[in-house]
């Protein structure tokens, strides 16, 4: 077990490449069931830190295949959500969170990674009531709060709720360049460009980079 053990320890001090290789040695010869399951649990992990999305499902889709302990099966289903999200798989994201939820677990984080999912299938209802479902959770969430108000402007469901939703958001974390982002642009779908103006530039200043605010950049301001 000190292979394991080791790398597990890397794995928490964020040395996700060490960790790996030294996952990677550990000899396997006397492992059961659950030593087997946990070496593939930070192997999943190692793999997810460093954006080998593909070697990481394997090895989750084995803990949850083999795992007895329902809190490490919503870990991994978790994780695979991400991963299927960050690759634009958001069918599978959504089959991942699905069972999550029909197996009565429930918060925040599903419901807001859901409503992502469907917000970038262009599903906003959907989008809407997974993120007021997060709000029933954690009504100062600001992920959900910035979400929320986001789509609910943009898409002209409810500008001025939208508007409202984006000012507690960016109140409560002043400096995120995607709050910032979000409060500029509903100023704008809410018929104020001054107003939209002064927040779209501090978002650009804090994410020169960030591809949504700099398109929104180029429709409200004239630059980027």
């Amino acid at each position: 077990m000190d292979g394991l053990e080791e790398g597990i320890r890397l794995f928490r001090l964020k040395r996700w490449q060490a960790a790996l290789e030294k996952l990677l040695q550990v000899d396997t010869g006397g492992f059961g069931v659950a030593e087997n399951t946990e070496l593939a649990y930070y192997l999943g992990l190692c793999y997810t830190k460093l954006e080998h999305y593909d070697d990481a499902l394997l090895y989750l889709e084995q803990v949850i295949t083999a795992a007895a302990d329902p809190l490490r099966i919503y870990q991994c289903r978790m994780t695979l959500s991400y991963i299927y999200v960050t690759t634009r798989r958001f069918k599978l994201a959504e089959f991942e969170l699905g069972r999550l939820v029909s197996g009565g677990f429930e918060s925040v984080q599903i419901f807001t990674t859901l409503a992502y999912a469907a917000w970038a299938q262009r599903q906003y209802q959907r989008a809407v009531d997974y993120y007021e479902r997060a709000l029933e959770i954690d009504q100062n969430n600001t992920t959900a709060l910035n979400g929320l108000g986001y789509i609910l402007a943009d898409s002209d469901i409810d500008v001025q709720r939208g508007l409202r939703l984006c000012r507690r958001a960016v109140e409560k974390r002043p400096q995120n360049g995607a709050y910032l982002d979000s409060l500029g642009w509903a100023y704008f779908k809410g018929g104020d460009p001054n107003e939209a103006r002064i927040w779209l530039r501090r978002a650009f200043e804090i994410a020169p980079h960030q591809r949504e605010i700099k398109e929104h950049m180029k429709i409200i301001v004239g630059d980027s």
